[in-house]
């Protein structure tokens, strides 16, 4: 929610001065130079960019926060437990959503105050609140992200980069996506022994009372909601993802 809240102060002072703009007669598409040699653009172009960066806002979201993580994990749960369509896609999706805004709070706090604050407040250009917001994003990226992974991509990058901490961001998306899709799948992996073995007792009882035309997942099935409602399962699970992060 604080994403959303924060999109929307970014966009509304925007479009006033877009209106005010329109309404004065202040050419909308230009461009300035500052003495330092940056350029600035007028409030409708820069309209115009965060419009179309709103349009990748998704990727973005899956691609360099904790929803990836999330996602895999908890979809790994409900094939573990023998649940094809509960909880169901939308539920998933709504949870994942909302775990990844309490994992990334830290990271969405940090750039409020170091980008949107100061450029709402007209104190900082756009270039620099976005060179300011990346900072934030590239030290949590970077955390989570396999130094094997890191250096696999280096090299297929074939140019030179003498930090790893200052890889472009190029590199560290595709290393810090590989480091949480096999993140996602050691954690799922865990979740799935306990279910696997229910599984296998169960096939093995039916077998030796000579019911093997009977399927085990439907004998199995009550066994492992049972299990997992014991042991509180949906907290644990939310809490070791939350845990992997570092929350």
């Amino acid at each position: 929610m604080r994403a959303i809240v924060t999109i929307i102060l970014v966009l509304f002072p925007l479009f006033s001065s877009a209106l005010l703009a329109a309404e004065t007669g202040i050419p909308a598409l230009t461009m300035t130079s500052s003495e330092d040699g940056t350029q600035e653009y007028t409030v409708t172009l820069q309209i115009l960019f965060l419009m179309s960066a709103l349009t990748i806002l998704p990727s973005m979201i899956i691609m360099l926060t904790s929803f990836t993580r999330i996602t895999i994990v908890l979809g790994i749960l409900r094939r573990a437990i023998g649940l094809q369509q509960t909880p169901s896609n939308q539920v998933l999706m709504g949870l994942a959503l909302f775990l990844t805004f309490f994992t990334m709070a830290p990271v969405l706090e940090k750039i409020q105050e170091a980008a949107i604050e100061p450029y709402l407040d007209q104190g900082m250009p756009a270039m620099e609140a976005v060179a300011n917001a990346e900072i934030p994003l590239r030290e949590f990226m970077f955390s989570q992200t396999r130094l094997t992974d890191l250096e696999l991509f280096v090299r297929l990058y074939k140019k030179p980069v003498p930090i790893l901490e200052e890889v472009p961001f190029l590199v560290l998306v595709p290393a810090f996506i590989t480091s949480e899709l096999k993140t996602a799948f050691q954690i799922g992996f865990l979740l799935f022994i306990p279910f696997l073995v229910i599984d296998m007792v169960i096939a093995s009882m039916l077998m030796a009372m000579g019911m093997m035309m009977l399927s085990p997942l439907v004998i199995s099935l009550p066994f492992k909601i049972m299990l997992f409602v014991l042991v509180d399962g949906w907290a644990l699970t939310m809490g070791t993802i939350a845990a992997s992060f570092g929350v």
